[in-house]
Protein backbone atom coordinates (compact mmCIF):
# COMPACT_ATOMS: atom_id res chain seq x y z
CA UNK A 1 0.00 0.00 0.00
CA UNK A 2 1.40 3.40 -0.97
CA UNK A 3 2.06 5.87 1.84
CA UNK A 4 -0.57 8.42 0.77
CA UNK A 5 -3.25 5.71 0.31
CA UNK A 6 -2.55 4.34 3.78
CA UNK A 7 -2.79 7.75 5.40
CA UNK A 8 -6.14 8.46 3.70
CA UNK A 9 -7.51 5.13 4.92
CA UNK A 10 -6.16 5.72 8.41
CA UNK A 11 -7.80 9.14 8.61
CA UNK A 12 -11.18 7.62 7.78
CA UNK A 13 -10.66 4.92 10.42
CA UNK A 14 -9.69 7.38 13.11
CA UNK A 15 -12.79 9.43 12.36
CA UNK A 16 -14.92 6.43 13.33
CA UNK A 17 -13.50 6.40 16.87
CA UNK A 18 -14.07 3.26 18.92
CA UNK A 19 -16.35 1.79 16.23
CA UNK A 20 -13.24 1.02 14.21
CA UNK A 21 -11.47 -0.42 17.24
CA UNK A 22 -9.48 2.65 18.21
CA UNK A 23 -9.78 3.98 21.77
CA UNK A 24 -10.65 7.60 22.43
CA UNK A 25 -7.79 10.00 21.72
CA UNK A 26 -5.69 11.45 24.48
CA UNK A 27 -6.59 14.94 25.59
CA UNK A 28 -4.66 17.89 24.23
CA UNK A 29 -2.58 19.18 27.12
CA UNK A 30 -0.83 22.43 27.83
CA UNK A 31 2.77 22.13 26.62
CA UNK A 32 4.49 19.91 29.19
CA UNK A 33 7.75 20.79 30.87
CA UNK A 34 10.77 19.54 28.96
CA UNK A 35 11.90 16.09 30.11
CA UNK A 36 15.45 14.86 29.50
CA UNK A 37 16.45 11.20 29.15
CA UNK A 38 19.53 9.71 30.76
CA UNK A 39 22.73 9.40 28.75
CA UNK A 40 23.68 5.94 27.50
CA UNK A 41 26.81 4.12 28.61
CA UNK A 42 28.71 1.43 26.70
CA UNK A 43 27.39 -1.95 27.79
CA UNK A 44 23.84 -0.68 28.40
CA UNK A 45 20.90 -2.73 27.21
CA UNK A 46 18.59 -1.31 24.56
CA UNK A 47 15.16 -2.48 23.43
CA UNK A 48 14.53 -3.23 19.76
CA UNK A 49 10.91 -2.75 18.65
CA UNK A 50 8.92 -2.48 15.41
CA UNK A 51 6.08 0.03 15.91
CA UNK A 52 5.34 0.53 12.21
CA UNK A 53 5.55 -1.75 9.19
CA UNK A 54 6.48 -5.42 9.17
CA UNK A 55 9.96 -6.55 8.17
CA UNK A 56 9.88 -9.20 5.45
CA UNK A 57 13.56 -10.17 5.50
CA UNK A 58 14.45 -11.88 8.78
CA UNK A 59 18.08 -10.89 8.32
CA UNK A 60 17.03 -7.30 9.08
CA UNK A 61 16.55 -8.35 12.71
CA UNK A 62 20.07 -9.79 12.72
CA UNK A 63 21.52 -6.64 11.15
CA UNK A 64 19.85 -4.42 13.74
CA UNK A 65 21.00 -6.54 16.67
CA UNK A 66 24.55 -6.79 15.37
CA UNK A 67 24.71 -3.04 14.71
CA UNK A 68 23.71 -2.26 18.31
CA UNK A 69 26.19 -4.79 19.62
CA UNK A 70 28.94 -3.32 17.42
CA UNK A 71 28.16 0.04 19.02
CA UNK A 72 28.89 -1.54 22.41
CA UNK A 73 25.34 -2.24 23.56
CA UNK A 74 23.37 -5.36 24.42
CA UNK A 75 19.91 -5.95 22.96
CA UNK A 76 16.51 -7.10 24.15
CA UNK A 77 14.07 -7.81 21.33
CA UNK A 78 10.44 -6.87 21.73
CA UNK A 79 8.05 -9.76 22.25
CA UNK A 80 6.27 -8.94 19.00
CA UNK A 81 9.27 -7.69 17.02
CA UNK A 82 8.80 -10.22 14.21
CA UNK A 83 4.98 -10.34 14.28
CA UNK A 84 2.93 -9.48 11.23
CA UNK A 85 -0.63 -8.37 10.52
CA UNK A 86 -1.01 -7.32 6.91
CA UNK A 87 1.59 -4.66 6.23
CA UNK A 88 1.99 -4.00 9.97
CA UNK A 89 4.44 -5.51 12.45
CA UNK A 90 1.67 -7.10 14.47
CA UNK A 91 -1.62 -5.76 15.79
CA UNK A 92 -1.87 -2.23 17.17
CA UNK A 93 -2.10 -3.63 20.70
CA UNK A 94 1.01 -5.79 20.20
CA UNK A 95 3.14 -2.99 18.81
CA UNK A 96 2.04 -0.60 21.56
CA UNK A 97 2.68 -3.26 24.20
CA UNK A 98 6.28 -3.68 23.03
CA UNK A 99 6.88 0.07 23.27
CA UNK A 100 5.23 0.37 26.68
CA UNK A 101 7.12 -2.63 28.07
CA UNK A 102 10.48 -1.24 26.93
CA UNK A 103 9.79 2.04 28.74
CA UNK A 104 8.60 0.18 31.83
CA UNK A 105 11.61 -2.17 31.97
CA UNK A 106 14.23 -0.58 34.25
CA UNK A 107 16.97 -2.67 32.63
CA UNK A 108 16.35 -1.06 29.23
CA UNK A 109 18.21 2.24 28.83
CA UNK A 110 17.03 3.21 25.32
CA UNK A 111 14.46 2.15 22.73
CA UNK A 112 15.47 1.63 19.08
CA UNK A 113 12.88 1.32 16.31
CA UNK A 114 13.91 -1.22 13.71
CA UNK A 115 12.23 0.52 10.75
CA UNK A 116 9.59 2.99 9.59
CA UNK A 117 7.10 2.41 6.80
CA UNK A 118 3.59 3.15 8.06
CA UNK A 119 1.38 2.36 11.02
CA UNK A 120 2.95 4.13 14.00
CA UNK A 121 0.08 6.65 14.16
CA UNK A 122 -2.36 3.80 14.81
CA UNK A 123 -0.80 3.04 18.20
CA UNK A 124 -0.62 6.60 19.54
CA UNK A 125 -3.84 6.26 21.63
CA UNK A 126 -2.47 3.02 23.13
CA UNK A 127 0.82 4.43 24.41
CA UNK A 128 1.17 4.79 28.18
CA UNK A 129 2.43 8.37 28.32
CA UNK A 130 2.42 8.48 32.11
CA UNK A 131 4.73 5.45 32.11
CA UNK A 132 7.08 7.28 29.75
CA UNK A 133 7.05 10.37 31.98
CA UNK A 134 8.11 8.23 34.92
CA UNK A 135 10.81 6.40 32.94
CA UNK A 136 12.40 8.89 30.52
CA UNK A 137 14.84 7.25 28.14
CA UNK A 138 16.01 7.86 24.56
CA UNK A 139 13.94 6.53 21.67
CA UNK A 140 15.57 6.48 18.22
CA UNK A 141 14.17 6.27 14.68
CA UNK A 142 12.94 8.32 11.73
CA UNK A 143 10.47 8.37 8.83
CA UNK A 144 7.18 6.90 10.14
CA UNK A 145 8.67 7.12 13.65
CA UNK A 146 7.92 10.85 13.26
CA UNK A 147 4.50 9.97 14.71
CA UNK A 148 6.12 8.69 17.91
CA UNK A 149 8.53 11.62 18.25
CA UNK A 150 5.74 14.16 17.99
CA UNK A 151 3.24 12.31 20.17
CA UNK A 152 5.69 11.46 22.95
CA UNK A 153 7.09 14.98 23.04
CA UNK A 154 3.64 16.58 22.90
CA UNK A 155 2.27 14.39 25.70
CA UNK A 156 5.33 14.12 27.97
CA UNK A 157 7.92 16.76 27.01
CA UNK A 158 10.55 14.04 26.51
CA UNK A 159 13.50 14.82 24.23
CA UNK A 160 13.67 11.99 21.68
CA UNK A 161 16.13 11.28 18.85
CA UNK A 162 15.46 11.52 15.12
CA UNK A 163 18.04 9.41 13.33
CA UNK A 164 18.89 6.02 11.83
CA UNK A 165 16.55 3.09 12.42
CA UNK A 166 17.97 -0.12 13.84
CA UNK A 167 18.10 -1.92 10.49
CA UNK A 168 19.25 1.17 8.58
CA UNK A 169 22.69 2.18 7.43
CA UNK A 170 25.35 2.12 10.15
CA UNK A 171 28.19 3.51 8.09
CA UNK A 172 31.07 5.27 9.88
CA UNK A 173 29.32 8.66 9.73
CA UNK A 174 26.17 7.37 11.44
CA UNK A 175 28.05 5.18 13.91
CA UNK A 176 30.35 8.05 14.94
CA UNK A 177 27.36 10.34 15.41
CA UNK A 178 25.65 7.75 17.59
CA UNK A 179 28.73 7.48 19.81
CA UNK A 180 29.15 11.26 19.93
CA UNK A 181 25.50 11.91 20.84
CA UNK A 182 24.90 9.07 23.28
CA UNK A 183 28.35 8.31 24.72
CA UNK A 184 30.10 11.66 24.34
CA UNK A 185 30.65 14.22 27.06
CA UNK A 186 30.26 17.36 24.92
CA UNK A 187 27.54 19.73 26.09
CA UNK A 188 27.13 21.25 22.64
CA UNK A 189 26.65 19.36 19.39
CA UNK A 190 27.05 20.92 15.96
CA UNK A 191 25.37 19.46 12.88
CA UNK A 192 27.09 20.48 9.65
CA UNK A 193 26.88 18.69 6.32
CA UNK A 194 29.82 16.46 5.50
CA UNK A 195 31.70 17.76 2.46
CA UNK A 196 32.84 15.03 0.10
CA UNK A 197 35.69 16.07 -2.16
CA UNK A 198 35.69 14.83 -5.75
CA UNK A 199 37.71 15.60 -8.87
CA UNK A 200 35.17 18.28 -9.79
CA UNK A 201 36.30 21.87 -9.26
CA UNK A 202 33.02 22.63 -7.49
CA UNK A 203 31.61 20.77 -4.48
CA UNK A 204 28.16 19.57 -5.53
CA UNK A 205 27.13 16.94 -3.00
CA UNK A 206 25.63 17.88 0.37
CA UNK A 207 25.44 21.56 -0.51
CA UNK A 208 22.93 23.71 1.36
CA UNK A 209 20.83 26.54 -0.08
CA UNK A 210 19.98 29.50 2.11
CA UNK A 211 16.29 30.35 1.66
CA UNK A 212 16.33 33.32 4.03
CA UNK A 213 19.44 34.42 5.96
CA UNK A 214 19.96 34.76 9.67
CA UNK A 215 20.04 32.83 12.93
CA UNK A 216 17.22 31.63 15.18
CA UNK A 217 17.00 29.61 18.38
CA UNK A 218 14.20 27.41 19.62
CA UNK A 219 13.17 23.84 20.37
CA UNK A 220 13.66 21.55 17.36
CA UNK A 221 10.56 19.67 16.15
CA UNK A 222 9.32 18.13 12.90
CA UNK A 223 10.26 15.00 10.96
CA UNK A 224 8.71 13.40 7.91
CA UNK A 225 6.38 15.88 6.22
CA UNK A 226 3.75 13.33 5.17
CA UNK A 227 3.53 11.74 8.61
CA UNK A 228 3.57 15.10 10.38
CA UNK A 229 0.68 16.56 8.39
CA UNK A 230 -1.34 13.35 8.85
CA UNK A 231 -1.42 14.15 12.59
CA UNK A 232 -3.18 17.48 11.96
CA UNK A 233 -6.02 18.16 14.38
CA UNK A 234 -4.88 15.50 16.85
CA UNK A 235 -3.45 15.93 20.37
CA UNK A 236 -0.25 14.28 19.16
CA UNK A 237 1.43 17.37 17.72
CA UNK A 238 3.52 19.69 19.90
CA UNK A 239 2.97 23.41 20.24
CA UNK A 240 4.87 25.03 17.35
CA UNK A 241 5.12 28.52 18.82
CA UNK A 242 8.73 29.79 18.67
CA UNK A 243 9.99 26.39 17.51
CA UNK A 244 12.48 25.45 14.80
CA UNK A 245 10.83 23.15 12.24
CA UNK A 246 12.79 20.49 10.33
CA UNK A 247 11.24 18.42 7.53
CA UNK A 248 12.15 15.68 5.07
CA UNK A 249 10.31 13.26 2.78
CA UNK A 250 10.60 10.51 0.20
CA UNK A 251 8.68 9.46 -2.90
CA UNK A 252 6.41 12.52 -2.98
CA UNK A 253 5.95 14.53 -6.17
CA UNK A 254 6.32 18.31 -5.85
CA UNK A 255 2.57 18.97 -6.07
CA UNK A 256 2.05 16.80 -2.99
CA UNK A 257 4.87 18.58 -1.14
CA UNK A 258 3.06 21.81 -2.02
CA UNK A 259 -0.24 20.44 -0.70
CA UNK A 260 1.34 19.41 2.60
CA UNK A 261 3.15 22.73 3.01
CA UNK A 262 -0.18 24.44 2.47
CA UNK A 263 -1.62 22.22 5.22
CA UNK A 264 1.06 23.47 7.61
CA UNK A 265 0.26 27.04 6.56
CA UNK A 266 -3.50 26.57 7.10
CA UNK A 267 -2.84 24.94 10.48
CA UNK A 268 -1.01 28.09 11.52
CA UNK A 269 2.26 26.23 12.01
CA UNK A 270 4.37 28.31 9.64
CA UNK A 271 3.44 31.66 11.17
CA UNK A 272 4.41 30.39 14.64
CA UNK A 273 7.88 28.96 13.97
CA UNK A 274 11.12 30.97 14.33
CA UNK A 275 13.27 29.00 11.87
CA UNK A 276 13.08 26.26 9.26
CA UNK A 277 15.32 23.60 7.75
CA UNK A 278 14.42 21.19 4.98
CA UNK A 279 16.56 18.09 4.67
CA UNK A 280 16.40 15.78 1.69
CA UNK A 281 13.40 15.02 -0.51
CA UNK A 282 14.52 11.68 -1.91
CA UNK A 283 12.86 10.51 -5.16
CA UNK A 284 10.60 13.57 -5.24
CA UNK A 285 10.80 14.08 -8.99
CA UNK A 286 7.72 15.20 -10.98
CA UNK A 287 6.06 12.80 -13.42
CA UNK A 288 4.42 14.43 -16.43
CA UNK A 289 1.42 16.73 -16.34
CA UNK A 290 1.26 20.33 -17.54
CA UNK A 291 4.29 21.40 -15.61
CA UNK A 292 5.42 21.46 -12.03
CA UNK A 293 6.63 23.80 -9.40
CA UNK A 294 10.09 22.84 -8.22
CA UNK A 295 10.78 22.06 -4.56
CA UNK A 296 12.81 25.28 -4.42
CA UNK A 297 9.87 27.32 -5.73
CA UNK A 298 7.49 25.68 -3.25
CA UNK A 299 9.73 26.40 -0.28
CA UNK A 300 10.29 29.96 -1.44
CA UNK A 301 6.52 30.52 -1.78
CA UNK A 302 5.81 29.47 1.80
CA UNK A 303 8.93 30.63 3.60
CA UNK A 304 10.14 33.88 2.07
CA UNK A 305 7.04 35.82 3.20
CA UNK A 306 7.77 34.71 6.78
CA UNK A 307 11.20 36.37 6.79
CA UNK A 308 12.59 33.76 9.19
CA UNK A 309 16.00 32.03 8.91
CA UNK A 310 15.56 29.02 6.63
CA UNK A 311 17.70 26.70 4.53
CA UNK A 312 17.44 23.38 2.71
CA UNK A 313 19.83 20.52 1.95
CA UNK A 314 20.66 19.32 5.47
CA UNK A 315 21.63 15.67 5.90
CA UNK A 316 18.20 14.77 7.26
CA UNK A 317 15.95 12.13 5.75
CA UNK A 318 16.06 9.00 3.65
CA UNK A 319 19.76 9.18 2.88
CA UNK A 320 22.59 6.81 3.89
CA UNK A 321 24.35 9.43 6.04
CA UNK A 322 21.98 11.36 8.27
CA UNK A 323 22.03 13.60 11.31
CA UNK A 324 20.98 12.16 14.66
CA UNK A 325 18.96 15.08 16.02
CA UNK A 326 17.64 15.69 19.54
CA UNK A 327 13.90 16.20 18.94
CA UNK A 328 12.56 18.84 21.35
CA UNK A 329 15.95 20.19 22.45
CA UNK A 330 16.83 23.88 22.19
CA UNK A 331 18.96 24.48 19.10
CA UNK A 332 20.37 27.45 17.18
CA UNK A 333 19.91 27.40 13.41
CA UNK A 334 22.31 29.33 11.17
CA UNK A 335 20.75 29.57 7.72
CA UNK A 336 23.86 31.11 6.14
CA UNK A 337 26.29 28.47 7.41
CA UNK A 338 23.75 25.64 7.16
CA UNK A 339 24.26 24.45 10.73
CA UNK A 340 22.28 23.38 13.76
CA UNK A 341 23.87 23.63 17.21
CA UNK A 342 22.45 22.51 20.53
CA UNK A 343 22.13 25.26 23.13
CA UNK A 344 21.51 23.19 26.24
CA UNK A 345 22.01 19.76 27.76
CA UNK A 346 20.06 16.99 26.04
CA UNK A 347 20.53 14.45 28.85
CA UNK A 348 19.98 14.49 32.61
Amino acid sequence: MKKRTFIKTLSLGLGMGTVAGFPASAARLAPPKKLLPKRLQPGDRVGLISPSAATADRMEFTYAREAMEALGLSVKEGKYLSSRRGHLAGSDAERAEDLNEMFGDKRIKAVVCIRGGSGAARILPLIDYELIRKNPKPILGYSDITALHNAIHAQTGLVTFHGPNGSGSWNPFNANQFRSVFFGKENRLTYRNEVEETEDLVVKKNRIRTIYPGKASGDLVGGNLTVLTALAGSPYLPDFKNKLLFLEDIGEEPYRIDRMMSTLMLMGVLKEIKGFVFGQCTDCDPSGGYGNLTIDQILDDYLLPLRIPAYRGAMIGHVPKQFLLPFGAKVTLDADAGTLETDEAIFQ
